[in-house]
């Protein structure tokens, strides 16, 4: 990218010293859920040979529904991991030393879905209601709403399905815009029998998907992550210009990991993962944390867990391209 040539300088100093040494440094990355197009730009950038071009070589590898990404990285199993921002902060607040790279959602899709025969039309609606949540993790943000309107629910951890809910198991269910949304649609209920609360709607329109490595491994690998960082920006970008492409490639990964695909929903999925990708009104730059968003974030964790932790923004974004300081 042109923005970024100066970067870009360093790391072809960086490639000619290693191709010099006859070696190519490898970085592990694992998302932070199974394969679906959530994460299509990682693999457009490693199918395009990005990854390669930028002098590393790059195993991407994926968690399963009992054992998530942090644990890769905690483990040394992977050098750099996506994760929710809030959920970092979280992961940080436990004592896992994680620092952000580079934000690349800008926006929340966290969502609640409730039928509209229920009754439920406001978030007071809530009020003793079984609400379904993921098992796997990023529930900081519902359970921070649910505190803000002082409602109280009855939490039923989901695996990974919505089945629940479409059997009038539970009454309300958290979900992703691009993903478990579409799923209920896709089975059969039409948004028009829904009532919808996005959480962008209520003050919480807090980013997601970043990458996030350990502290030392920061400083320890500088370079190949500055290299990674650029290529999968550069895999985003291709992903957003070649959806067709992309899409397929997504599909072929799924069914080589013996997952379930399904070609409407992943198109819906890569058209909304674009969207929260998009910067959209913000004076920023791709890759950047907005202080301001790392300060919601932040203050979320303070109220969930402890009043007294304290993080500061320098400490916590560490960009591996060299960003602009202000925002």
């Amino acid at each position: 990218m042109n923005m970024y040539k100066t970067t870009f300088s360093f790391i072809l100093i960086f490639i000619a010293v290693m191709q010099a040494l006859g070696q190519k440094p490898k970085l592990v990355f694992s998302a932070h859920w199974m394969p679906q197009a959530q994460f299509a730009g990682y693999y457009a950038a490693k199918d395009q040979g990005y990854y390669e071009e930028a002098g590393i070589e790059v195993d991407i590898i994926h968690p399963s529904a009992s054992v998530n990404a942090v644990e890769f990285l905690a483990t040394g199993e992977a050098d750099v991991i996506s994760l929710f921002l809030i959920t970092a902060m979280q992961v940080k607040h436990k004592g896992l030393d994680v620092v952000n790279i580079a934000q690349l959602s800008q926006h929340s899709a966290i969502m609640f879905v409730a039928k509209k025969d229920s009754g439920i039309e406001t978030i007071e609606d809530f009020d003793g209601k079984q609400v379904g949540i993921w098992l796997s993790g990023f529930d900081e943000l519902p359970r921070a709403m649910m505190d803000k309107f002082a409602v109280e629910v009855e939490w039923v951890p989901l695996l990974s399905t919505v089945n629940l809910f479409l059997l009038g198991g539970i009454d309300v269910m958290t979900v992703m815009y691009y993903n478990e949304f579409n799923q209920i649609y896709l089975s059969g209920i039409d948004r028009e029998e829904l009532n919808i609360f996005f959480a962008t709607d209520y003050g919480f329109n807090i980013p997601e998907d970043g990458l996030y490595t350990l502290r030392e491994t920061a400083v320890n690998k500088k370079e190949e992550l500055r290299a990674f960082v650029d290529a999968t920006l550069r895999g985003w970008a291709f992903a957003a210009k070649n959806k067709d492409y992309v899409l397929q490639l997504v599909i072929d990964i799924m069914r080589d990991n013996r997952i379930p695909s399904n070609k409407a929903h992943q198109s819906w999925m890569l058209d909304k993962v674009l969207e929260m990708i998009d910067l959209d009104n913000k004076n920023l730059i791709p890759g950047k944390l907005h202080r301001d968003d790392f300060m919601q974030a932040f203050e979320i964790i303070r109220y969930q867990y402890d009043l007294d932790f304290q993080l500061e923004y320098n400490e916590f974004f560490k960009p591996a391209l060299n960003l602009p300081q202000s925002n």
